[in-house]
């Protein structure tokens, strides 16, 4: 019986350490951007750590590897239950010395992890179980608990439990492990009160912080956004949030600002109204990203719109502004409207399989700061989209900053020219963004500028429009290869621009 209570132990200990190395990776990529670097470097810190802590184990005497085992799960459980939530308050309130906890944090708990596997091994050789038995079982289980929390993470726990309340939970799974052990060995330990009691409060430490998670993550973000919270919620796709100050309602996605209700009609109004204004015929539109529907609204303004497909990855998104009467004013119910056909969908995986033809497509996906983003800025992609275009009709994409990330701005244009599409660059002034591109392309068709807008704008006129399409000295083209899939050069750029002017 008790070899089978060690084997079950390396189940939930392997599940516990893989979903702590998950939860960091995760809240790295949330907050930092780039999630292959963020992944790549948590999980290389996590097994070396797990290496030093595999050779450490080995200076634990026989005599105590059962006591061993205990302090080292209820400190993983202490550190590991509460490291997502500090690490989420140190980025919130001090934002300098997150990537030092975060690395300092993943090695304490690898460290720790690394030594669990060969206590159970030891504990299990001192109970007369054959070489070939400890190993077959304990791996077995090792990598059974690890497929477990695999699957579970993305589809469960981190949409429904977000990553905070995930960690406490996983923190009194290892706190659960250890009184499991100290009931069941109690008669070979030291010191039991002694471990029982710290059993409990770190156990009680853990359940009030998973009661109190959501009221924690409110807090933090309120530090991080400086206003308060009135929507968010974590998908297995990315973190949502929305703010009030006053009258603005603002958008954030993993951290990164959408649109401010006070300036987004000038986002959207150059977004949407060039492309067109100058296709009067355009029956059927395509909008890929957008889920909050404002450039949507902006297109079903038009009454010769008869079709409208807007693919957007996130169905909670989707869902938000479409339900919340707050959101639901805010783009005029565009995601209601009969005309409307929502696909919550991989835009990419979408385009391949679909055979429609659209007349315009407006591109309004956020900024190329992940590989997963920067496919969708790719040669293959625009390939795929060129390929749904009539010859004469017009794409219009969301470019991110000319100024401030120029080298990623002209990398997007390059890639659209790279398919054979024609192009015409432009940008203009958003207060809550500051100076702002998008990228106007098309198969063979012209693209004149308006000298008038059929529909009355707040923004926009011919002046305006002119100035758009006009690029000072500061903002000049630089010569850039296209965005290739193998290499992704444009989420490189992308970060290495923004770096130079975020302090």
């Amino acid at each position: 019986m008790t070899k089978k209570i060690l084997i079950l132990s390396v189940f939930v200990v392997a599940s516990c350490g893989l979903a702590y190395e998950l939860i960091a990776g995760a809240l790295a990529s949330y907050l930092l951007g780039d999630s292959v670097l963020q992944f790549s470097t948590i999980i290389g810190c996590y097994l070396f750590a797990m290496g030093v802590g595999a050779h450490v184990s080995k200076y634990v005497r026989d005599e105590d590897v059962l006591d061993r085992f205990i302090d080292i799960e209820l400190a993983v459980g202490l550190i590991g239950g509460l490291s997502a939530c500090v690490l989420f308050m140190t980025y919130t309130w001090m934002a300098a010395p997150f990537r030092t906890v975060l690395y300092v944090v993943v090695f304490m708990i690898g460290a720790m992890v690394g030594m669990e596997v060969p206590l159970v091994m030891r504990a299990l050789n001192e109970r007369r179980t054959g070489f070939a038995e400890i190993v077959s079982r304990v791996l077995t289980f090792d990598y059974l608990g690890a497929l477990a929390v695999s699957l579970l993470f993305p589809l469960v726990l981190a949409p429904h439990l977000g990553l905070v309340r995930s960690g406490f939970l996983f923190g009194m799974l290892n706190v659960g492990v250890a009184i499991w052990t100290l009931y069941v060995f109690r008669a070979e330990l030291t010191n039991l009160t002694g471990r029982a009691l710290r059993a409990g409060a770190v156990m009680f430490v853990l359940a009030a912080g998973f009661m109190l998670a959501e009221r924690m993550v409110e807090w933090g973000e309120r530090g991080l956004f400086g206003d308060q919270v009135v929507f968010s919620t974590t998908t297995p796709y990315q973190r949502l949030v929305i703010t009030r100050w006053k009258d603005d309602l603002r958008l954030y996605i993993n951290g990164n600002l959408q649109f401010s209700s006070r300036d987004e009609y000038r986002y959207h109004e150059a977004l949407v109204h060039p492309a067109m204004q100058a296709a009067p015929w355009a029956r059927r539109v395509l909008v890929l990203g957008g889920g909050d529907g404002l450039a949507l609204r902006e297109v079903l303004r038009y009454p010769h719109v008869q079709e409208v497909t807007l693919v957007d990855l996130d169905p909670a998104m989707t869902r938000a502004f479409a339900t919340n009467p707050e959101l639901v004013r805010l783009n005029a119910n565009a995601l209601n409207d009969r005309r409307v056909k929502v696909v919550n969908r991989d835009a990419a995986v979408w385009l391949q399989n679909e055979a429609g033809m659209y007349d315009v497509a407006i591109i309004d996906f956020p900024d190329p700061s992940s590989f997963a983003l920067g496919k969708l800025y790719s040669v293959p992609f625009y390939g795929v989209l060129r390929k749904h275009i009539a010859a004469n009709g017009l794409i219009s994409v969301q470019a991110t900053s000319p100024f401030f990330a120029p080298h990623a701005y002209w990398t997007i244009e390059a890639t659209l020219r790279e398919v054979g599409l024609r192009t015409w660059p432009y940008h203009l002034y958003v207060p809550s963004f500051g100076e702002w591109g998008f990228i106007l392309a098309s198969p063979q068709g012209r693209f004149q500028l308006a000298e008038r807008y059929t529909l009355p704008m707040r923004y926009l006129d011919a002046e305006t429009t002119r100035a758009m399409f006009t690029f000072p000295p500061d903002m000049q083209r630089l010569p850039m290869p296209p965005n290739r899939l193998d290499s992704q050069s444009l989420v490189r750029e992308f970060e290495e621009d923004w770096n130079r002017v975020v302090r």
